[in-house]
């Protein structure tokens, strides 16, 4: 019971932290005039700089290289729920919102919801599976995942997605400083400590500012526009049952240890990705969705995590 309410609180306090950033907009400290800075900042200092702290930080390079080994089963697992995602979305999503779809139903949220939850299942033993995971859900998310949120812009088009202009959105600063983390790591190049205490200070601002901005769009969107729609219940559907469900069966045909499958499955089930209504936003495409999908997403997961706990424990 204890290990349950542990990973409730979790997911309670993502949602508190959105309840902050409505509380903000709504006494107008953050309004249409400043909220682009908060994107801003996530996506050009503190979520690079995060990646570079927690990946050079909790990683040997001999871990690295085994964990990149093992991350094959998660890619396909998350390509199949892509490839499923792009047929769902030309029936059930409307353009112009495909790419927010494409991307909620196929990349989960691993670090701000995935780590703690598998820390009060499974303990410091499942962090190497978690962060496995994730290094599989952040490449596809920052790279397909990325470039379909683009591709919902009034102004892509796929004809010139192989432009210099194409490739440097899609390699943006957040991707590359998960691979500049992986370089530095690989070569072994030693980070001063004064370096390496700014990037931790600063990247764990990703998360509260992520969940700010949230709460300010959420305020200006107006709760009434908080509801499902046909759209939201495919990336539901997605989310919480054929991600975990393509896991389950992906662990029955490659051999894995009990607790990686364990730790694959709920990482798979967890809500959509908090950076996707920061990216919307920054790409001008449609953050209010994208604001409920997220939010949608994780209210729910308050009622899926727990679900998945029992099953997995």
């Amino acid at each position: 019971m204890d290990t349950l309410l542990h990973a409730i609180s979790g997911v309670l306090t993502l949602i508190l932290m959105g309840l902050i950033g409505c509380v903000l907009a709504e006494l107008g400290w953050i309004n249409d005039t400043n909220k682009s800075i908060l994107p801003k900042l996530i996506n050009y200092v503190s979520l690079p700089l995060f990646f570079v702290y927690n990946i050079t930080h909790t990683f040997s390079h001999d871990q690295l290289l085994h964990l990149i080994k093992g991350s094959i089963v998660p890619f396909i697992s998350i390509a199949i729920c892509f490839i499923l995602s792009v047929i769902a979305a030309h029936f059930m999503a409307p353009k112009g919102r495909r790419g927010i779809f494409q991307s909620s139903f196929t990349t989960s949220n691993v670090i701000f919801v995935g780590l703690p939850v598998t820390m009060a299942l499974f303990g410091e033993e499942a962090i190497p599976y978690t962060l496995l995971y994730f290094f599989a859900n952040t490449t596809f998310f920052w790279t397909l995942g990325n470039a379909s949120i683009q591709s919902d812009s009034a102004n892509f088009s796929y004809k010139k997605i192989l432009t210099l202009s194409t490739l440097k959105r899609i390699f943006s600063p957040p991707i590359l400083g998960f691979l500049i983390s992986l370089i530095i790591l690989i070569i072994d190049i030693p980070l001063p400590k004064f370096f390496l205490d700014t990037a931790q200070y600063m990247g764990n601002l990703t998360t509260p500012l992520a969940l700010i901005f949230i709460g300010v769009t959420l305020h200006s969107m107006g709760l009434k526009k908080l509801r499902f729609d046909f759209s939201l219940s495919g990336i539901c559907i997605g989310r919480f049952i054929i991600a975990p469900l393509s896991m389950f069966i992906l662990a029955h045909i490659f051999p894995m240890p009990e607790l990686m499958y364990k730790v694959f499955v709920i990482m798979a089930s967890l809500p959509a990705m908090v950076q996707t209504v920061v990216l919307s936003s920054l790409y001008q495409t449609d953050p209010e969705y994208a604001t409920l999908v997220v939010s949608s997403t994780t209210l729910l997961s308050i009622i899926t995590i727990p679900i998945y706990m029992v099953l997995m424990s």
